[in-house]
């Protein structure tokens, strides 16, 4: 176990959170200024009807980031997993092929949207007041685009690379550069939101730049002319892995497009007008952003703690760490609420000053829509505690309730009811309703830890080792769930005298990882549908890629050293490489799955295929995440065999005959 796997075990946990936090948070808070920062100087310098154009062109900035987000995190991600099974020549491939289609995504969106910006403001929500602003504005944000698609997915790239300083570098230069080029071309060059506009691309082009001569510094990859070539599958590869973080973003997109339509319906028929709900509550939404991006922080550098210290059981640890990282987002949403609730006129004049009908609104805003904010302090970190210790579906049940399932409803009823204020209440609404279910689930898994401490019972594969091979040569096993496929593998290692590796793989992976042999049984080998949603708060290396890695390691290890038979954990694929190699595939019909389910496994009749169904559907998702191949496409592997036509007695003999004629083969070509 190297030192890190030990300081996340054994090193305390204030002094663990803050060295993993505060990185994050500076970070977080970066992105944060750079969709802040236009609106302070554009409202002092141009009046609140600027900053509400900017706020109908950001769902378009979003828009961008998404993309952005999906090529760089899943091209960071191929990285980290290719480079974790040594094969450094695929990850340069997926960093090439990361960078060009982000170039082409880039001109194509920017151009595309160039030419359709006035239609997708209007689906944004822009108002007549608001349009010369917003075009303005909007058609140089376009033109910057390339430069911020292809800037933001080198930085996750680099980071991956291992040099997060300089991903972080580059960023914080183009923040700081914004910050100092806004009030030259506003108040100096009277450029209004065009030159806000312009210092932003500026500043884009200056993290761009950054990053794109880091590609030639590149740590653990060459990139060399032969590598610069497309591969639609590698392509496709990169966006399955970045997909969550694309549909997060795309969330934001919707939400914004619904409340700016929402807002402007029914502020046209209020004292207030169409434009100041807009502006405003545009303006609140960014100032939660930051309480928000300090929250999640928090919950970033307790992820790796909390993930590693459930794994490997320790749940004191566990415990201790979440009730630090909820104690410190609590802390920070109280603070935060009790600005909200008593100097609102005082934050909102943060971002220039309007009307007293602006100003009113403002102070509506800020203290009915963040009445509830104080519950992020719970709902963002436990979205990333079930995100660590691998619960897929809940994570995104908690990440996903308050944006989809409670604001944007409460939005439409509640603003159809009581018009423009009555939106405002949707906020407390789907924060008391969102933190009511994620209370629940936290408190259900958390009281559940305990019961969960209890010691593996993994057994070590009893097979003899009277090998009958007189070279080096491994068999691997894929199956079906029910179709005796791990029987057969048993028998094939006793009659060739080899060894067989399934439990015995969870062992060894338990002592490399210093994870758990049940957590590890629990979460390898299984990828549920939720499961891309699962890194919506954070960018990274999930538990899963994590043991996948690790384990393809053990396999070649193992593969190298012996004859041995291989159940299941894609090994066929991680040996693909590899002459000295037989990949079987076992199925079965569903009837005699059935019947083996309820004789082996204890399952009653009824649940019997519902279990085989989600079990194998679970080995097929988790196949195609990581191959990209299909699970039972026959071209996977050198023989497939139906158990029920010899049964598994006759089906292992015939499988050991041809293992025994292909290393005769081969023993009398070297011969």
């Amino acid at each position: 176990m190297d030192k890190e796997e030990n300081i996340l075990g054994k090193e305390k946990i204030g002094k663990l959170m803050l060295k993993f936090s505060i990185p994050a948070i500076i970070s977080m808070l970066v992105n944060s200024l750079y969709n802040i920062v236009d609106q302070i100087f554009i409202g002092h310098g141009v009046g609140y009807l600027g900053n509400g154009a900017t706020n109908v062109v950001f769902p378009l900035v979003i828009l961008g980031l998404a993309f952005s987000l999906m090529i760089g995190d899943g091209t960071s991600a191929y990285l980290s997993l290719k480079l974790g099974e040594k094969k450094e020549k695929e990850a340069a491939k997926g960093v090439a092929n990361g960078v060009m289609i982000s170039t082409i995504v880039s001109l194509f969106l920017a151009i595309s949207t160039f030419i359709f910006l006035p239609q997708l403001l209007n689906i944004f929500g822009c108002t007549d007041n608001l349009r010369e602003y917003a075009l303005a504005y909007g058609y140089i944000i376009v033109l910057g685009l390339p430069f911020a698609i292809i800037g933001t997915s080198l930085n996750g790239i680099i980071r991956a690379d291992g040099s997060p300083k300089y991903a972080m570098t580059s960023m914080v230069s183009g923040a700081v550069l914004n910050i100092i080029l806004d009030p030259i071309f506003i108040f100096v060059f009277k450029m209004g939101v065009k030159g806000a506009a312009i210092a932003t691309v500026i500043s884009q082009i200056l993290t761009f730049v950054l990053n794109i001569l880091y590609i030639r510094k590149f740590k653990s990859i060459n990139l060399t002319k032969d590598i610069i070539k497309f591969d639609v599958k590698v392509i496709g590869k990169l966006a399955s892995l970045g997909v969550s973080s694309f549909i997060t973003e795309i969330s934001f997109v919707i939400l914004m497009s619904v409340q700016n339509n929402l807002f402007g319906k029914y502020g046209e028929i209020s004292k207030y007008g169409s434009e100041i709900p807009i502006t405003v509550f545009g303006i609140v939404m960014k100032i939660s952003q930051i309480l928000n991006s300090i929250i999640i922080g928090l919950a970033i550098g307790a992820q790796p703690i909390i993930g590693y210290n459930y794994g490997a059981q320790k749940f004191d640890r566990v415990k201790q760490t979440l009730k630090n990282v909820l104690f410190s987002s609590v802390m920070v949403s109280t603070f935060a609420l009790i600005l909200f609730q008593t100097i609102p006129d005082k934050l909102i004049l943060i971002f220039g000053s309007g009307d007293a009908n602006y100003m009113e609104f403002a102070c509506l805003s800020f203290r009915i829509y963040l009445l509830f904010s104080i519950c992020n302090g719970v709902q963002i970190p436990s979205g990333v505690f079930f995100q660590a210790i691998g619960k897929s579906v809940k994570s995104a049940g908690v990440s996903l309730s308050r944006q989809i399932l409670f604001l944007i409803p409460a939005f439409i009823i509640l603003g159809k009811a009581f018009g423009v204020v009555g939106m405002l209440y949707s906020g407390p609404v789907a924060d008391g309703l969102a933190f009511i279910v994620t209370s629940t689930l936290l408190i259900f898994e958390v009281k559940n830890l305990s019961r969960t401490k209890i010691k593996s019972q993994t057994l070590v594969d009893d097979t003899s080792t009277d090998n009958k091979l007189e070279s080096n040569f491994v068999i691997t096993v894929s199956r079906e769930f029910g179709s005796g496929g791990r029987y057969v593998g048993r028998l094939i290692a006793d009659k060739l005298g080899i060894k067989l590796y399934d439990k015995d793989l969870i062992i060894k992976l338990a002592e490399k990882t210093g994870l758990s042999e049940e957590y590890i049984e629990n979460n390898e080998q299984k990828r549920d549908s939720l499961a891309l949603l699962n890194n919506g708060y954070y960018s990274g290396l999930n538990n899963a890629d994590d043991l996948f890695i690790e384990e393809s390691e053990i396999i070649k290890d193992i593969a190298s050293k012996e004859s041995c038979v291989i159940i299941g954990r894609c090994s066929d694929f991680i040996l693909k490489d590899n002459d000295n190699v037989l990949r079987v595939f076992i199925s079965s019909s569903v009837e005699d799955k059935i019947n083996r389910a309820i004789d082996i496994y204890g399952f009653d009749k009824k649940n019997a295929e519902k279990e085989i169904k989600k079990i194998d559907k679970l080995r097929s998702n988790h196949y195609k995440y990581y191959t990209g191949n299909d699970w039972s496409d026959a071209s996977n592997y050198d023989i497939c065999m139906n158990s029920d036509l010899y049964g598994v007695e006759k089906t292992a003999d015939i499988i050991c005959n041809l293992v025994l004629e292909k290393v005769n083969k081969k023993k009398n070509e070297i011969k």
